[in-house]
Order: structure tokens, then C-alpha cells, then sequence
């Protein structure tokens, strides 16, 4: 019988996400955890191995194994990978299981991963609704399909802090990735907006006027926030757009914001900064748009000479 407020957890990938709710999960008393990733057994993987030794969580030696006798399995993996996470631990899981894909992924990959999954474990649609850092498992989450209700109240256990979205899956889903049209589309919008900006010399004179259009939001902060989620994230961010678009697709409505935004992303998350290692320069919002703008110069002059 799962104890509502000690089950035992697993997680399928231990990038960022899984690896912080983990450390948020140890420190509010969750003592049976076990991870497991893709990248562990290569040279790669042993940072991630040293945070799952480092919160104490046993280092599973396959999928499989990092499944046995857990009561929640958290699948966060890379968007492009959701599917073949849950068709690596099916076999060797039980219809008592929960299976919470937390993976930033259509309604539609959703829907066609938890029909892979129907039967074998209670899958649930999860929508990681904020970064986990720094709120780790308190990060906001929705709940979504059929074995949402029954979900609710471990996790709730485990003072996290969940809500359900509706009863079918890909609902969750669905809210988040709508939501990120705007979210990750800003942060596109400040990358293209303040690097012309600082290129034309016109900073000032932008900032000043878009300060007057929108008198609530600190500009100068924004073009910090998001430059460093682009610049830390951006891969990752890209690959969630890809799924926005296709979300929009599905709903019948052509992506050209999100597939643009896709593409900045990528561009952002490319770039060799050297202001990743200076902490000063996310201080400076004129110093970080001098290091984009030079970085993308130089990524250009290289491309060119290739």
C-alpha cells in the first residue's frame, strides 16, 4: 500500500528538472528514491550521477531497475525522447504504478504516449507550469486524464503543489504549451528587439518608449531574465517550441510566431557567451546585450567561413 506522504519514487532522466524536484523530494523527508538516465553510463553523465550520490537517491543500473517497487515514476527526458522513456520501462512496471509524464510535449504526444501506456500503469498528463528552480517540487504542476484524482492526493502528501486540469489527456498539456506561445515567444521578442536595439544604439531611447506603452513591466530586468533563460535553456526551450507549434497545428492555426521563436531559441542556446561565466554581466543589461551582440557577430563570421 503507497503511504501517502513517504511513496517511493523514481525518475527516468535526471537532467535539470528531474534531478531538482529530487532534491526538493529529500529534503521534505522522501528517503526511497532512485534515478536513472540515459547518459549515465558514459563519461557525461557522471555530473549527474554525483547530484543523485550527493541527495542520496540510489543509482539505478538500467530503466528497469530504476522502476522496481517505486509507487511514482517521473518521466523527464528530453521532448523528443517522451515516447521511447515510456516504452523502456512498460514491460517492467504494474498496473498499480503511477507514471507522471512531466515532459514538455504536445497534447497530442501525450495522448499517444499514455495510449502506449494504458493498461500497463496509471499514467498522468503532468504540466511543470514554472521553473523548478528555485521552488524544486513546490513548482507549480496541473494534473491531467483519469488517474489524475487519485494522483492528487500523494503528491499533495508530499507537499507539492498540484492541481488538476481536467479529466482527459493532454489537457495539461495543452494549458502549458499555449501558455509558452507567449512566454517563450517573449523572450524571443527580447532577444531580437534589444540586440537591434544595441546595434542601432537606440537602446536607451527604446527602452524608455516601450516604458511608456507598458508603464508595469521593468524593461531592463525582462531583457536580463530572458536573455539568461535563452542563454542557459535555449536547446531545450527550442525543443519545446517545436512541440508548440505543433500544438497550434493541431488546433488549426499556422505557428509562424512559435516556429520563429523555435528558431531564436536555438540561435540563443547556440552561442558560446562568455557572460555565462562572468556574474556581473547579468547585472549590466547593457553589458549582456553587448556579449549577444558580439557572440552572434562572431557565430556569423564562422559560419561565413566555413
Amino acid at each position: 500500500m503507497i503511504q501517502t506522504n513517504r511513496p517511493r519514487i523514481a525518475f527516468i532522466g535526471f537532467g535539470e528538472a528531474g534531478s531538482t524536484i529530487a532534491a526538493g523530494l529529500r529534503e521534505a523527508g522522501i528517503t526511497n528514491i532512485a534515478a536513472w538516465d540515459i547518459l549515465f553510463p558514459e563519461a557525461k553523465g557522471e555530473a549527474l550521477k554525483a547530484k543523485a550520490q550527493a541527495l542520496g537517491a540510489r543509482i539505478a543500473t538500467s530503466a528497469a531497475d530504476a522502476v522496481e517497487g517505486a509507487d511514482i515514476v517521473f518521466s523527464a527526458v528530453t521532448a523528443s525522447s517522451s515516447l521511447k522513456a515510456a516504452d523502456s520501462v512498460r514491460p517492467h512496471m504494474t498496473a498499480q504504478q503511477f507514471f507522471l509524464d512531466i515532459n514538455s510535449v504536445s497534447p497530442a504526444r501525450k495522448r499517444e504516449v499514455g495510449e502506449s501506456m494504458a493498461g500497463a500503469v496509471r499514467y498522468v498528463d503532468v504540466a511543470v507550469m514554472a521553473p523548478v528552480a528555485p521552488a524544486r517540487h513546490r513548482t507549480p504542476m496541473l494534473l491531467a486524464g483519469s488517474n489524475a484524482e487519485a494522483l492528487l492526493p500523494l503528491m499533495l502528501g508530499m507537499d507539492m503543489r498540484a492541481s488538476i486540469a481536467g479529466p482527459g489527456i493532454g489537457q495539461a498539456a495543452a494549458i502549458k504549451m499555449i501558455r509558452s506561445v507567449m512566454v517563450k515567444g517573449l523572450e524571443a521578442l527580447t532577444f531580437e528587439c534589444f540586440v537591434a536595439a544595441h546595434r542601432a544604439g537606440v537602446t536607451e531611447q527604446v527602452l524608455a518608449s516601450l516604458g511608456e506603452s507598458y508603464p508595469g513591466l521593468d524593461w531592463p530586468a525582462a531583457i536580463q531574465y530572458n536573455l539568461e533563460r535563452m542563454d542557459v535553456h535555449g536547446i531545450r526551450r527550442a525543443a519545446e517550441m517545436r512541440e508548440v507549434s505543433a500544438t497550434v497545428q493541431e488546433l488549426g492555426i499556422e505557428p509562424h510566431m512559435s516556429q520563429g521563436s523555435a528558431a531564436q531559441q536555438q540561435r540563443m542556446g547556440e552561442l558560446t557567451l562568455p557572460y555565462r561565466l562572468d556574474e556581473r554581466a547579468r547585472d549590466d543589461a547593457a553589458k549582456t546585450l553587448k556579449t549577444v551582440s558580439d557572440a552572434l557577430a562572431a557565430a556569423r563570421r564562422n559560419e561565413a567561413a566555413e
